[in-house]
């Protein structure tokens, strides 16, 4: 087990090949930190890394002692008060209006396995030997409550993942006003922060700042984990490249507000903390009663980003995901989204079906509009029964009559929301959240429901149930289309006001837990106004997100590029849509968008009926070759080789290999032709070195006159690969579509 204690049970010792992290019970009490990095050989003891000295002018714990000051010693779950002036791990307000807090160690306990966190998804161990967990068990005599953090380790992995609980039994009670899921101090500041920010349409793009003294963070306070900023930051030195170099990931397995930190003190220690944002939030315990943060994913990588990323995809893909679809390639699928919007009636859906069957798609996916009155984003919202209008045999007619071509059927529903004018409004119109005698905001003219309400979770459970049992479903598109704004439960007294938030997430984590119970075979996708909910806590339920409501294939590249960081290409919801492209207008080769899009779950979203027979051809051999390559790239590893986010970003390349280094996909993407221009190759990863590869251009064509090519892997890892091709200016070749602006090429690579 690679879990050791040490010191008479003062010391924690949490190792395995890869990684060390180790921690000490200090004079006081109260849990210190020594180490955290790569792996170190275990001892007897670490007493020795505890670093302990006078500093002038310090708020010291014990009179006549100048050396023990909180202020300097790195810790765990730090407090505010005793000495430590830096920002807290949590805020307990207690009957009489302190906030002072004094939690001193207890217990511990060591187990095999990983357990589950009550109502919050979380990683996993498949078998108990997969893991190790430590719980360290500190209690506040004064006021009654224990504080338990847990640790786990994977075994062969360089993760640890951490949580705290709290538990109350005090007769007065406690009030938890701060509730961070993990801290970590590091011992110096020489870092960079690596986040993923952006806004609708063009969600996670990678930032990167040096870290200063004072705070530094990202956060949401949307209600959802935001389009804004992802619930991940990631620590790099400066030297840190995608292949080489030391990084710290840390990504909060949560869906609603977040805050994530670095705070960098005077004394160059710096202190990260992830967890549910404190405004807005407040959780009452009463005797009793137990509150649990999310989990804290923490990776450590020697091996540069793509390292800290591979680990990521691997624990997320296979031990986070659940269920059926989990381990299986996804459905190649077509949605009517962007084929229609909301004028559809039955014919056009199958006249679209059909030619989705004749070129290979798998699953047809109905979007928006075929419920309630639905004609527009402006009704019907809550009202989840088939609109006859459009629909005369409902959701069961029509999926049976897609399933009779051969194809699978799926289903877009919203069920957190709801429509002014539905029937589920005019019925309780206290189920939105609103604040009474203030305006709500609506955002694409809809509203929230509160469910934070059980109530209003079992009756939305209760509508979908009855479409769902009636009609033979395979997929399910969740979509949520606004954050939340005026938070306020209608059924909440005053002081549990500051629980809705979290309550409201939770009961989205519940009516997914009911789905997934009642129908397990279902595949489901997260969606929120494309990327503003795409979070680890999604991927619990839903093994698949739809990556951006922006699927133009330019943009798509800087938005898959920074998912990656985190996310798994099986996790990437990418479409090949029509052109001129519905969000930014830009023309692109077809062969470009689907490149683009089969690095994920691959589909299509724009109407087949309108394409030529030239057109319906190229995408019968995209649909031919994601067949055959899917489970590559779904389940492959994947890296990332030149960034879209550096240089003049006019080029972009990516690679996933197989788990036997045999075969591999290279995607090149070139935005703007450019001018007489030098020679141009990338440096390729992964690869076995003395494997002979062929090397191949998937779907032929000019590509610069590439010839195939057989050469060892330790030549594409140090020459590389060569790209170069004409230029405009000197360029002899007919344009026949493979040069030019947006051009594309994936490099096919066997043994």
């Amino acid at each position: 087990m690679p879990i050791k204690i040490h010191g008479n049970g003062r010391e924690f010792h949490l190792y395995n090949h890869k990684i060390s992290y180790i921690m000490t019970i200090l004079r006081n009490g109260q849990l210190g930190h020594l180490y955290y990095g790569k792996a170190v050989r275990d001892q007897a003891s670490f007493e020795h890394m505890l670093e302990i000295r006078i500093r002038s002018m310090a708020p010291c714990f014990y009179e006549g002692d100048r050396e023990f000051s909180m202020e300097h010693i790195k810790q765990e779950y730090p407090s505010y008060g005793h000495g430590d002036m830096r920002c807290p791990a949590y805020d307990i307000l207690q009957a009489d209006g302190s906030r002072i807090t004094e939690f001193v160690y207890e217990s511990h306990c060591v187990r095999e396995g990983k357990p589950a966190l009550k109502g919050l998804p979380a990683t996993y161990a498949e078998q108990a030997r997969e893991a190790s967990t430590l719980e360290i068990t500190l209690k506040d005599a004064w006021i009654k409550t224990k504080l338990i953090l847990t640790y786990t380790i994977y075994e062969n992995l360089p993760v640890i993942t951490r949580s705290a609980r709290f538990i109350c039994d005090h007769e007065d009670g406690v009030v938890l006003n701060q509730a961070m899921s993990a801290s970590l101090d590091l011992p110096d500041s020489v870092f960079e922060m690596v986040e993923l920010t952006g806004a609708w349409a063009r969600e996670r793009n990678v930032k990167t700042r040096r870290l200063e003294h004072g705070v530094q963070s990202v956060y949401s306070m949307r209600g959802c984990s935001s389009s804004n900023y992802n619930p991940f930051i990631a620590l790099k030195r400066p030297d840190t490249g995608e292949h080489a170099g030391e990084v710290y990931g840390f990504s909060l397995v949560y869906s609603g507000n977040f805050l994530a930190q670095a705070e960098v003190d005077t004394y160059d220690v710096t202190r990260v903390m992830l967890g549910i944002h404190p405004h807005c939030f407040s959780w009452p315990l009463k005797k009793g009663e137990m509150f649990q943060t999310p989990e804290v994913v923490m990776v450590y990588s020697d091996s540069g980003l793509n390292g800290m990323s591979q680990t990521y995809h691997e624990l997320y893909r296979s031990r986070l995901a659940r269920g059926p679809w989990r381990d299986r390639a996804r459905p190649i699928l077509i949605n009517n989204w962007e084929a229609t919007y909301f004028d559809f009636d039955e014919e056009k859906i199958l006249k679209l079906a059909r030619t989705a069957k004749d070129v290979g798609v798998e699953l047809f996916v109905l979007d928006d509009g075929w419920f309630g009155r639905r004609d527009d984003s402006r009704s019907s919202l809550g009202d989840w029964y088939p609109y006859r209008k459009k629909l005369p045999e409902g959701v069961a007619g029509i999926a049976r009559r897609i399933e009779e071509m051969g194809l699978a059927f799926g289903l877009w529903i919203e069920p957190e929301m709801v429509n002014k004018d539905s029937d589920l409004y005019r019925a309780h119109p206290d189920w939105m959240l609103s604040a009474p005698g203030r305006s709500a905001c609506h955002g694409r003219n809809q509203f929230v429901l509160d469910f934070s309400r059980e109530e209003v979770v079992e009756y939305i459970y209760q509508m979908l149930r009855h479409v769902l049992d009636e009609a033979p479903v395979s997929y399910i598109k969740w979509d949520m289309n606004r954050c939340m704004s005026e938070v306020y439960s209608r059924a909440g007294r005053p002081e549990e006001q500051g629980m809705v938030f979290h309550r409201y997430i939770l009961g989205v984590y519940s009516l997914y837990e009911k789905l997934i119970r009642r129908y397990p075979h279902i595949l489901l996708e997260s969606c929120a106004s494309g990327g503003a909910r795409f979070d680890p806590g999604m991927l619990y339920y839903a093994p698949q997100c739809w990556t951006s409501d922006d699927t133009d294939a330019v943009e798509r590249l800087k938005i898959q590029y920074g998912t990656s960081m985190v996310y798994p290409l099986s996790s990437m919801g990418a479409h090949v849509s029509a052109v001129p492209n519905h969000q930014v207008l830009r023309t692109t080769p077809i062969e470009t968008r689907a490149n683009v899009a089969c690095f994920g779950t691959f589909g299509y979203e724009l109407d087949l009926n309108q394409l030529t027979e030239e057109e319906l051809e190229k995408v019968r051999r995209q649909i031919a070759f994601m067949k055959e390559n899917r489970d590559l790239i779904q389940f492959g590893t994947f890296y990332r080789l030149i960034s879209p986010f550096e240089g003049r970003g006019n080029v972009t390349a990516w690679m996933v290999v197989s788990g036997d280094r045999k075969r591999a996909l290279v995607g090149y993407y070139r935005i703007l032709e450019p001018v007489n221009e030098g020679y141009r190759k990338i440096r390729l990863a992964g690869l076995e070195e003395g494997i002979r590869y062929h090397v191949s251009i998937q779907g032929g064509g000019y590509h610069g006159g590439f010839k195939e090519i057989d050469v060892y892997g330790d030549e594409l890892l140090n020459f590389g690969l060569i790209v170069s091709d004409s230029s405009s200016g000197d360029n002899k070749e007919k344009y026949d579509g493979t040069n030019g602006d947006y051009q594309s090429r994936i490099y096919m690579l066997e043994a």
